[in-house]
């Protein structure tokens, strides 16, 4: 099937409340133009310096997600343009975005990386980090940046127990920070982004309400990068 037609098939199956994220990290401009063309205005890159090359040749109505790993020294390449930060793993690197948040004159939107797969190659907060964070002096501190919801990343495995069960799991967390801790101008959950190609039905049945989806809409990839 054509990418406008994977597209259409993945996005007519979602609820309404559900956001697709189209993964585009090496995939090229061509491919992305497609999906545009297809009226597709949101999508995510793993890799900054990737992102950056992208946006500045593709249409500046696109949404830019970085999904992926960031580290503190790259943040300031992103920060005049992304429009949502889903992999925030620490206090240090949430203070690095609002720093460039400022310096840019904007509020920079982002969601905490939560760790709940079994598996050490994966970043994130655990449960307690994410909630002290949340109720810390330091956060409350910041003013260029807005946490509005919580991402995560289940095991790569077939075992569709397990991965349900990651994904309740940080839905439980999900709703128990927004019942306990009280919205503020920099802290705003609506947003639960879990689910890949491989598993985001899983996810939407249990909540998730932005999915992340490269490999269904694009095809893997069938050659090495030179």
């Amino acid at each position: 099937m054509s990418i406008p037609g994977n597209l259409s098939k993945i996005t007519s199956s979602l609820p309404a409340s559900v956001k697709l994220i189209v993964v585009t990290k090496t995939h090229p401009v061509e491919m992305i133009k497609e999906a545009y063309s297809a009226g597709h205005r949101m999508f995510g890159e793993n890799k900054v310096q990737e992102l950056v090359q992208k946006e500045k040749l593709l249409p500046k109505d696109i949404q830019w997600h970085l999904i992926g790993h960031l580290q503190s020294n790259k943040v300031k390449e992103v920060a005049p343009f992304v429009n949502l930060i889903h992999s925030i793993d620490s206090m240090k690197l949430l203070k690095e975005v609002d720093k460039q948040g400022e310096k840019c004159k904007r509020v920079i939107d982002c969601l905490l990386q939560i760790y709940i797969a079994s598996e050490e190659s994966k970043f994130g907060l655990d449960f307690q980090e994410a909630y002290a964070l949340l109720q810390s002096e330091e956060f409350k501190a910041l003013y260029n940046v807005r946490i509005v919801g919580l991402m995560g990343m289940a095991t790569n495995t077939d075992d569709s127990i397990q991965v349900r069960k990651e994904f309740k799991s940080l839905k439980v967390f999900f709703e128990k920070i927004k019942k306990e801790i009280l919205p503020s101008p920099n802290f705003q959950p609506t947003i639960l982004s879990m689910g890949m190609s491989s598993d985001y039905q899983m996810a939407v049945e249990e909540g998730s309400t932005m999915i992340r989806v490269g490999s269904a809409i694009f095809g893997n990839r069938s050659y090495l990068e030179g």
